[in-house]
């Protein structure tokens, strides 16, 4: 039986945390560039002070350790998610989904938003089932596409 999933803030300034994500986001987007076949994601590039210094408030959901996370920007009228990474040993087990619904509860009445790869069919099958519309794709740099949502 799998343990039940822990959902809090992540306080980057815990060196092991903030290693731990480092490792967790390098697998998410590795996986993805894997059905994208292309590497060239922004944050696969990041190192672990990158991350650090990233202006973006996180959540995290633990089974024990950090098994996902998803990191946001807001203004008073909308809420975009930034990234939404889950280890691959935890894809499928609800992580993306919970972190989902509880920054769309956060979010309330504001416009939600997310953009992932055109090819990442896991990632806009969530987003889809949570009721995020499909705006459009867009070319972010010569062949690698991504598809643009909003809910609300």
């Amino acid at each position: 039986m799998q343990a039940p999933l822990e959902v809090r803030a992540l306080d980057l300034s815990d060196r092991a945390l903030l290693e731990r994500l480092h490792r967790v986001q390098r697998d998410a987007y590795s996986a993805e560039a894997d059905l994208l076949g292309d590497d060239r994601i922004p944050p696969l590039g990041e190192t672990v002070d990158d991350l650090a210094q990233a202006e973006l408030s996180w959540l995290g959901g633990f089974r024990g350790e950090l098994v996902g996370a998803l990191a946001w920007t807001a203004t008073a009228d909308a809420v975009d998610i930034e990234r939404l990474v889950v280890d691959p040993k935890a894809f499928r087990s609800g992580v993306g989904r919970a972190l989902v619904e509880l920054i769309l509860l956060h979010a309330a009445e504001r416009t939600v938003t997310v953009a992932t790869g055109r090819l990442n069919q896991p990632a806009r099958s969530l987003y889809e089932r949570l009721g995020f519309e499909h705006l459009g794709d867009r070319e972010v740099v010569e062949g690698l596409w991504i598809s643009e949502y909003h809910r609300g």
